[in-house]
Order: structure tokens, then sequence, then C-alpha cells
């Protein structure tokens, strides 16, 4: 394992004070990354065209060839970056060539990022199978029972943002490949938490923004599109510099760019790219496989206490991530009383709202937190009048 205390001390001074424990929410940026980001501006509020050609250009070749190690893609060209998550998944629901009648499987506690990109294609004749998940997921289970010769997709997330379960990718990625079915992977809760290879997990289409688990800037993110899938596809959203012989600006010559290029949107964020590698450079050096075994030793240890108290915790302990969730003892108001009060106690978690508007209250960490911030968090809970 890594130094946690020089971790904390280093990269997340907060922590001196703070328990911050919403990194399925929104993450603190570690200070590698903010010094990065810095640079970016400083850069841009000097001589942009300059910082763009010989700073920003080659950094962002470097990134790509980072992420793409950090997945495993096959090369550097399968990865583009996009704004966030629901962007890229939505430009790829509109480059796939669907027919009338085709389907697309998840399941019902996906987020609306992996979910109403499918469900718009209702209009396209091609219908969304919102399946029942099984302990807090998708499993293979259901999408075996709900997949049939129509089948064209399925999506997950990797770690779901409610109830912290942890997909089999591998499974489901064998079951598709099998059956000539796109795998789609929502990314965002598990990228910097978790071991994910696109080719073993035969995963087709991976997805993620940057301010989760990746521990980047909002607004900034990457999409992965394996090659033989990217060559088949015609985006329907074009832009500037996703065809082919972009530079020539007046050309207006549509074919599509090479790979996951022709889903290039504009312009990058340039301190959100430049706050890419910083982040995934401390993910390598502390071990995705440690920060994996730290996040879900947490997970463990706060499901044993919160079970101990009598609380009902809908995060499954046989295929947990970095969140717990537990339902609350309160209604939806006094709840957001209670994350108030937490909050004045220096200790950040969120509320959330199932679909039958339940409150339940979200604890998720990453690679800094430690139980002792878990057990503040406990302790404030029991001074919290209602």
């Amino acid at each position: 394992m890594y130094d946690i205390d020089n971790l904390r001390r280093t990269e997340f001074p907060h922590s001196a004070e703070l328990a911050y424990m919403n990194h399925a929410g929104i993450s603190p940026l570690p200070q590698r990354t903010k010094r990065a980001i810095q640079a970016a501006v400083d850069g841009l509020s000097v001589n942009p065209n300059d910082f763009f050609g010989r700073i920003a250009m080659p950094a962002m070749e470097t990134t790509k060839d980072l992420i793409a190690r950090h997945i495993n893609a096959a090369d550097p060209s399968e990865i583009v970056f996009s704004t966030s998550t629901s962007a890229a998944l939505n430009a790829i629901a509109q480059a796939i060539e669907w027919s009338e009648d085709d389907n697309i499987i998840f399941c019902d506690l996906e987020f609306p990022s992996n979910a109403y990109p499918w469900m718009s294609l209702t209009r396209d004749g091609v219908e969304s199978r919102r399946v029942p998940s099984i302990d807090g997921g998708l499993t293979l289970e259901e999408v075996v029972k709900h997949a049939d010769s129509r089948t064209r997709a399925v999506a997950v997330s990797a770690v779901q943002f409610f109830t912290g379960h942890r997909a089999d990718l591998a499974a489901i990625g064998a079951y598709c490949r099998r059956h000539n079915i796109l795998f789609i992977v929502d990314a965002i809760q598990a990228i910097g938490h978790m071991r994910i290879d696109v080719q073993s997990m035969n995963i087709d289409v991976l997805a993620t923004g940057g301010m989760k688990s990746l521990l980047s800037l909002p607004g900034m993110g990457f999409l992965y599109v394996r090659k033989s899938l990217a060559e088949t596809m015609e985006p329907r959203l074009i832009h500037g510099n996703s065809t082919e012989d972009y530079i020539h600006w007046l050309a207006y010559d549509l074919t599509p760019a090479p790979g996951a290029a022709r889903f290039s949107a504009g312009t990058p964020n340039l301190p959100g790219v430049m706050s890419l590698s910083p982040s995934l450079n401390l993910i390598g050096e502390l071990g995705i496989d440690n920060i994996d075994a730290h996040t879900t030793g947490l997970t463990n240890y706060a499901i044993e206490c919160l079970v101990s108290e009598g609380f009902r915790v809908i995060t499954p302990r046989d295929a947990a991530g970095p969140i717990t969730t537990f339902q609350s003892p309160y209604d939806s108001e006094t709840t957001d009383r209670l994350i108030q009060h937490l909050a004045e106690q220096r200790i950040v978690v969120c509320k959330h709202l199932d679909a039958g508007s339940t409150a339940f209250v979200r604890v998720s960490f990453h690679c800094y937190n430690t139980r002792n911030e878990f057990d503040r968090f406990m302790s404030a809970m029991e001074s919290f009048v209602s």
C-alpha cells in the first residue's frame, strides 16, 4: 500500500480539517493537478497561440497515450476528449446505425447520462429495455433474460452512482461479444478506482467525465471507441475538427476522421486536458489495485458500522466499489438538514432520492480517505437533532 499520511499532506491538504466523502459527486483536485491547471491558465493568458501549439498540442497526444495505457486500449487513436459522459454517449447513440425494432438494454438504476441518450432513440423506433436491477445494478443474468436477436447494445455503469454496485464487466462483455452486441460502459465512478481493460473485457465504447473518480476538472473527460467499430460509425454531430481534412477549413468535406477522432467536439478545454495527465499519473503511482483495495475496504468498514447501528444499507457487500449508500432515517427535507449539519461539522456527503422519493445518504471514498473520517461521520450523525 501507499503512504496515506503523506498522500493526504502533499496532494490533499484539505483533509487535515475536512472529511470529504462525496467523490461520486465531484472530487477535490490533487495539488499537482491544480498546479498543471494554473500553468495552463497562465499560458493562455500570455501567448495562447504559442501555448496551444508548443505545449497544449503535444500534451494532448501524451495524455491520450496515458489514457490508452490506463484502460489498455489497443491504440491512442481509439481515444478522443469529451466534455462529459453524457455528451460522449449522446454522440455514440446518434452514430450507431440503428434499425427499427432494435433494442438496447440498461438497468433501472442508471444515471440519466447513461439512460437518456438511449431513451431518446424511441423516436427512431429503437426500444429501450430498462431491466430490473439485481443487488443494485445490472447483472449478466438479467442481460441474458432480456436480450434477443434484435438487441444491438448493452449499456452499464462500471460502478452504479446510487448503490455502489460494481458490474461484472468481464462476464457481460464476453456475453455481448459472443452475441455480436455492442458493450457500452459508463466509467465515471470507476475509472480511478478499479482496473478496467477494454480489450480483455470486450468493451466497445467507454465514456467518462473527469470530475469524479478521475480527480480532474469538470467539463473534461474522454471517450474510447474500439477502432474497428469507430470506422463503421457516421456521427450526426459533426464538429470543425471531426473530419479527415479539417485543417482545410473551406473544403467542407464531411469525410469522417479515422478512428475515434470522428467524435472530436471542437476545440477542447485546454486546462481540462492539462488536468487529466497529473491525476492519471498520481493514480498510476499509487497503483489502481491499491486504490481499489483501499476504497473497497473503507466501503466494507462503512457497511459494517451502519448495519451494526440498524441502518438499511443498499450497497451490496459482494459487489461493492467506493460508494456506500444507506436509507436515511428521516424524510427528504429532514435529510437535507442532516446533510447541512454534517457540512457544519466539516463532513461532506450527499443525499439521493430513489424513484419513489425515499431519501438515502451516500458516502463515497477515494484514495486518501480513512476510517477515522467515517467514524467522524457516524459521530456527527448521532449528534444530529431532527
